[in-house]
């Protein structure tokens, strides 16, 4: 595989807590355009991943690059505006704030005018409010949520809240989408619905998306390749059929062999 078709590149990465080892010489790549799934038991150290690879952790040991180059001393602002986005498992969005001002803030790392221009809505920071507002107004559309764009997402069922954060995240048009148990939570025919989504923003939007996720019928169907961890070590990785089949996989987490 060319270094060029490498988007993310995770090299024994090892992370503790005290006494606690979360992630332990961790090794992968992500691919340009893949859906990469990481699964795993709950503690397996798959958010912990995540946290590493958006800067919000920082890992004792190992190395990460993004597009080839070494990330070092990075946090979620800079790897945002490296065009990495996250969504998170428990929602943090602004519950108060209505749909559509809940992406625009997914949009403040594009806009340029200052705050206090932004404030009074004038000249050139008027006219990018504008901009920004077609590209929010395109997402809603994109996920379905039309009307709903002006209720407060507090007000919304949770399937509709975990679209916005889904939302949120694509309003920053990021080449790499972090994607932390989107589906939580939701019954069948939501998780439908979000399996649709994840789908049509790698194909439409030719987004990288690395995915953790616990049902094993979604990764097995969406994924191009999984990563499996296993109270923090990697234990499999390949196309769904080699970790399907894989004995440890199966002996540590999906328990019988499909």
């Amino acid at each position: 595989m060319s270094a060029d078709k490498i988007i993310l590149e995770v090299r024994d990465i090892s992370l503790s807590f005290g006494g606690v080892q979360a992630l332990s010489n961790i090794s992968f790549d992500v691919r340009r355009g893949e859906i990469r799934s990481i699964i795993g038991p709950n503690g397996a150290g798959k958010s912990s991943m995540l946290n590493c690879i958006n800067g919000a952790y920082k890992p004792q040991k190992g190395e990460i690059y993004f597009k080839g180059e070494l990330l070092a001393d990075v946090n979620p602002h800079r790897m945002a505006s490296l065009g990495v986005a996250r969504t998170f498992q428990n929602l943090a969005l602004f519950k108060g704030m209505s749909v559509l001002d809940n992406i625009m803030t997914g949009r403040n790392l594009r806009m340029k005018s200052n705050i206090f221009l932004q404030a009074l809505r004038i000249g050139p920071a008027e006219r990018e409010e504008v901009a920004h507002r077609e590209v929010v107004e395109q997402i809603i559309d994109f996920l379905g949520i039309q009307q709903h764009r002006r209720t407060p997402v507090g007000q919304l069922p949770y399937g509709l809240q975990k679209r916005v954060d889904l939302g949120r995240a694509l309003a920053m048009e990021p080449r790499l989408l972090l994607l932390d148990e989107p589906m939580a939570g939701m019954n069948v025919e939501e998780k439908q619905d979000m399996c649709r989504f994840v789908l049509d923003v790698n194909d439409e939007f030719g987004t990288t998306i690395v995915l953790i996720e616990h049902d094993m019928s979604v990764v097995m169907d969406i994924s191009d390749r999984v990563v499996v961890l296993d109270y923090g070590k990697k234990i499999g990785d390949g196309v769904p059929d080699e970790v399907r089949s894989n004995p440890d996989v199966i002996n540590a987490y999906l328990g019988t062999e499909h």
